[in-house]
């Protein structure tokens, strides 16, 4: 008779977090660098669109991080690393705001402006154009409330259940799917005029 061979369980991106912080809570010091080294990206893009300064995200990030690394013997749901760290970075990023002294959301839109993610064109008039409707969409973002920024982003950018999200926040599902529909709501009406639409 011919032995059915049990495939191996499918290695997922909450798995190896999972595996990666029960290593890093035994003191293991390679695993948080793993960590950092495959979550830095992403919570340096979500802290820049909250703060909308690439330097206070750069030391926001570094913040988060070290704070990660002292809470790491508290995380009990290994395999939630990701939304627990973008909890995390979220905390840091409304205390930052606090304490600047300017207002981070009025900037001159200069090309630091610009993501990172932003491809120049060969084209320079489409660089030009896509330049400016980025600079549209910060300034949108911009104008949405701190916390419905961040559930927003949580949900479109970095892929959070509505649980991870109203576990982060402290918010029934309801009003996870009400805070980020209104968010919606509220970019479109205000980059409908840039993309040649209407209100109606």
């Amino acid at each position: 008779m011919l032995r059915l061979l049990k495939r191996p369980p499918a290695i997922t991106p909450e798995t190896l977090d999972d595996a990666l912080v029960t290593r890093a809570q035994a003191g293991e010091s390679a695993a948080f660098r793993a960590l950092f080294e495959r979550h830095v990206v992403s919570v340096r893009r979500f802290l820049r669109d909250l703060l909308r300064d690439p330097h206070a995200a750069d030391d926001a990030t570094q913040e988060a991080f070290a704070r990660a690394h002292a809470q790491l013997p508290k995380l009990t749901e290994r395999d939630r690393f990701k939304p627990w760290l973008l909890g995390i970075a979220r905390n840091v990023a409304f205390e930052a705001r606090r304490v600047r002294v300017h207002d981070v959301y009025d900037h001159d839109g200069d090309e630091s402006d610009v993501p990172d993610a932003v491809i120049p064109s060969p084209n320079p008039e489409a660089l030009l154009l896509n330049q400016e409707l980025e600079k549209h969409f910060n300034s949108a973002l911009s104008a949405l409330s701190p916390n419905r920024r961040a559930a927003l982003l949580m949900r479109l950018d970095h892929g959070l259940s509505y649980d991870d999200i109203a576990a982060n926040f402290g918010w029934s599902i309801p009003t996870v799917k009400n805070e980020i529909h209104r968010a919606r709501l509220k970019l479109r009406s205000l980059l409908l005029p840039h993309l040649g639409g209407s209100h109606e």
